[in-house]
């Protein structure tokens, strides 16, 4: 008797949590937006099978059978403009799509713009530029004792394709109290975003996850992204970001977070799995629990780096997965399409057990 009545509030929980979990699917089913409480209650659920199969089935509503990538090389900016030039010709020449481009924090302003209107003129509508994030431009505001506002104008003149990351989402509560001082917070990151996405310049949010934060901090993460989202339509794509810390996140608890940003943030198009932060078998596994993409640094051949893959090896990695590779343009647009998985290979997607 002692043993039973022990056992009852863990099973009144399970029983609360299943039946808030089945009122979760009912509204997905039905087309029947999200709250918080379900999002709560799909991170509270231990069927992973059935959490990826209802992303899966989301995902799929939205992107088909495809997986994206992209062609993604990183070009730091220098004081020798025509050097800088002529190594990111090699690299539009290597297949590169998309430039992600870093300089030092104290590079001046002026050496962004010069940098950026340089390699515009120099490389293929094709080749899409990535640059600054929202810190960056308050900062660059700051120095040049200009608006946020005329420094994104400044940028779009420029012509880069999107902000970088930046902001990745709650942190402890230190953590938000600081960066919330230095200009860093989730304030000041959408207030930038908001700008950007009213000039037309689309942008990516993320999901930072797995450093001892409670599941209702990601869900309220989640639903400010989907607020500021419903305002402005300008995010392309979320990525979530694992912590590496000691605490960390399992892959279980990776693959349970794709599947609730996927079913929670319904207003924005695409979800990547960043393979250098999550490994490329995570990866994979991603992609049949709400994601859409894996993303992250390529090479024009094999590389001894681990964190870099070629573009063969992605498209073999997304056809493993049994999905169709495609090459997209900084704005999801279709640069390459390629065969999809061999049938004697795989069956149709469907979502992989863990």
């Amino acid at each position: 008797m002692d043993g039973e009545l022990r056992r009852r509030p863990a099973d009144a929980e399970n029983a609360e949590n299943a039946e808030n979990a089945e009122n979760a699917e009912n509204k997905v089913r039905s087309g029947e937006r999200l709250g918080h409480e379900d999002g709560v209650a799909l991170f509270a659920s231990d069927d992973l099978a059935w959490l990826g199969g209802l992303a899966h089935e989301a995902r799929a509503l939205k992107n088909g059978d495809v997986a994206y990538f992209a062609e993604q090389r990183r070009l730091e900016l220098s004081d020798d403009v025509d050097d800088m030039v002529e190594a990111a010709t090699r690299l539009a020449a290597d297949g590169a799509t998309e430039l992600h481009l870093g300089a030092a924090e104290d590079a001046a302003w002026e050496q962004w713009v010069r940098a950026l209107r340089a390699l515009r003129a120099a490389l293929p509508e094709s080749v899409a530029l990535r640059a600054f994030t929202a810190a960056d431009v308050s900062r660059f505001a700051a120095a040049s004792q200009v608006s946020e506002s005329e420094v994104l104008d400044e940028l779009l003149a420029a012509a880069p394709a999107s902000l970088g990351e930046g902001f990745e989402g709650p942190g402890t509560e230190a953590e938000d109290v600081a960066r919330e001082a230095e200009g860093a917070g989730w304030t000041d990151w959408a207030r930038v975003h908001r700008l950007a996405h009213h000039k037309g310049l689309t942008t990516v949010c993320t999901l930072r996850f797995g450093y001892g934060e409670e599941v209702a901090e990601r869900v309220d993460h989640l639903l400010r992204l989907r607020a500021l989202q419903d305002e402005t339509g300008g995010f392309r794509a979320l990525v979530p970001l694992r912590h590496e810390g000691p605490q960390g996140a399992t892959g279980a608890e990776v693959l349970a977070t794709f599947a609730v940003c996927r079913l929670l943030l319904d207003n924005v198009a695409h979800v990547a799995a960043r393979w250098a932060v999550h490994g490329a078998q995570t990866s994979q596994l991603a992609l049949q629990h709400g994601a859409d993409e894996m993303a992250g640094l390529t090479a024009a051949a094999a590389s001894r780096d681990p964190d870099v893959l070629t573009r063969d090896e992605l498209v073999e990695l997304i056809r493993d997965t049994g999905f169709r590779p495609v090459e997209r343009d900084a704005h999801h647009g279709v640069l390459r399409s390629f065969d999809g998985p061999d049938p004697d290979r795989r069956e149709a997607p469907q979502p992989m057990r863990v």
